[in-house]
């Protein structure tokens, strides 16, 4: 089907507009327009899902003034609902939230006296078409665009060519359009305009202006998609992106050893886009451990914590740049805890939280160790002790660190690469996980053979970093089948304290 005759099949079914939004939120709308006589349009993101044949998710409203008076009545005639705040000094606009359905109900823009006025002070040209209200409910048909849908900006003809716009000085009224844009390419699939390529680069350093929360929105919403590498690299050829991650730039030129084929920067961006790849079947890379691997990456926001890991993971090299003692290569010794000081300092920077912070850090620390393992298998069997040191410093990240090992290696594509490394890698994480199963679990989750309470009561020990010790350490030998008995642990730890000079109370 043409593009034109699908625009005019949404057209002719006006009414589909506002079937999905609940029936009783319509008639409490329509009450007050009844009442009031003040037209009220539909605009923006559900006009054009609706267009597109989207799912839509809010419901965005604007009127010539009141808006904040009008979620007020809203609520009372429904008779239940949250006011939500979301206006400025410079705009009037609120939510209410009913049942879970969010109405978002905004004032004129700048003080303008028309629609039309209103629509051209939005950001992209296919966030700037309008429905009246009234027309949508009353399922007034119209056989041409002009004659319903209100789009001053052509916003329509952009909207079914895939095409981004940006809609007069959207950039200078706010410099995050620029990033918002860029969402939408990812979430909607659009290409930029050209003159609107242009118009970033020559406003990207203008993006620094804008509050670190609001950016950081629009990064996670880019990373939420499947598109997050081809998306970011967009914005490199924009400019954007070294305004945001400066950091990530250092990377440019730095040359690396010869199992790599890339520098450190394209190095990063190509194990973005492995993440990507290998989340879109997250268990055919480990077919071993594919359930785990699986249940692991349902949750966005660890998908989105291992794209960041991705994209940052040798962001310490070029600050941890060196050469081996006889000149013959280029050497990055400690450059993963370099590069977790310098992804908190980002982090930090875009108002991360806590949690996910010290996550994704964790796994930019930690990246190299599947492959120090895999060193070390080629010439002895992988231990217990080193499998429980592993799998407790990555803890419930376990099938994370694999996922960025493989990524990183799969981006890794020079001529003295081993050629068997992603099998080894498969390998490495199968052998973890039985051992884990086998050994780990039973000792860590059944009654502990020894605890604080014997070490005081038994040998008559103060509390301290020793306690540490003694049970990480019986923790180990019990792991590696050495201590299996309370009373074996008793002696062990008699011992111990004896070897070390640990002193009584």
């Amino acid at each position: 089907m043409k593009k034109e005759s699908r625009l005019q099949q949404r057209i002719i079914d006006i009414e589909g507009l506002v079937r999905r939004v609940p029936q009783e939120v319509i008639t409490a709308l329509m009450s007050l327009y009844d009442k009031s006589g003040t037209p009220m349009y539909i605009v923006g993101g559900p006009v054009r899902d609706w267009l597109l044949d989207l799912e839509c998710h809010d419901f965005d409203i604007t009127v010539p003034d009141g808006a904040e008076l009008l979620c007020r009545e809203l609520i009372r005639l429904l008779g239940e609902g949250a006011y939500v705040q979301l206006g400025t000094d410079d705009e009037e606009a609120a939510r209410v939230v009913w049942r879970g359905f969010d109405i978002d109900v905004s004032s004129f823009r700048g003080g303008v006296a028309t629609i039309e006025e209103d629509l051209a002070l939005r950001d992209y040209t296919v966030n700037a078409i309008a429905v009246n209200l009234a027309d949508a409910v009353k399922g007034r048909s119209a056989r041409t665009p002009d004659s319903l849908l209100i789009d001053p900006l052509n916003g329509v003809e952009d909207l079914f060519n895939r095409r981004l716009r940006h809609c007069p000085n959207a950039f200078e009224a706010d410099p995050l359009r620029m990033l918002r844009g860029y969402r939408f390419v990812a979430t909607l699939g659009f290409d930029l305009a050209p003159d609107t390529l242009e118009e970033i680069r020559e406003q990207s350093d203008a993006i620094c202006r804008i509050a670190a929360e609001r950016i950081r929105y629009e990064l996670d919403k880019i990373m939420a998609t499947d598109y997050a590498a081809e998306v970011l690299w967009q914005m490199d050829e924009s400019e954007i992106l070294c305004q945001l991650l400066p950091e990530l730039y250092e990377g440019i030129d730095v040359e690396q050893p010869d199992f790599h084929h890339l520098d450190v920067f394209h190095h990063n961006f190509q194990t973005l886009h492995e993440m990507e790849q290998l989340l879109a079947v997250p268990g055919k890379i480990y077919p071993n451990c594919k359930d785990e691997v699986i249940a692991y990456t349902k949750d966005g926001n660890t998908r989105r914590c291992l794209k960041w890991a991705a994209l940052l993971h040798d962001i310490g090299k070029p600050a941890a740049m060196g050469e081996a003692r006889n000149g013959s290569r280029v050497t990055f010794y400690g450059h993963d805890e370099i590069g977790r000081a310098q992804f908190e300092v980002i982090a930090r920077r875009l108002r991360w939280s806590n949690e996910d912070r010290e996550r994704t850090g964790h796994l930019v620390a930690m990246h190299m160790h599947p492959f120090h393992l895999c060193n070390v298998r080629r010439g002895e069997k992988l231990t217990r002790r080193a499998a429980l040191k592993l799998c407790k410093r990555a803890g419930d990240d376990l099938p994370g660190l694999f996922l960025l090992a493989m990524s990183d290696s799969l981006a890794s594509q020079g001529e003295l690469k081993p050629q068997s490394m992603e099998k080894e890698l498969v390998e490495l994480y199968s052998e973890l996980t039985q051992i884990y199963r086998e050994h780990i679990l039973p000792a860590l989750t059944g009654p502990p053979l020894l605890g604080g309470k014997e070490l005081i009561d038994e040998f008559g020990l103060t509390p301290g970093p020793v306690f540490k010790e003694i049970l990480g350490e019986l923790e180990m030998l019990q792991v590696e089948g050495v201590i299996e008995s309370k009373e074996q642990a008793v002696s062990w730890a008699r011992l111990y304290i004896e070897e070390h000079g640990v002193k009584e109370d």
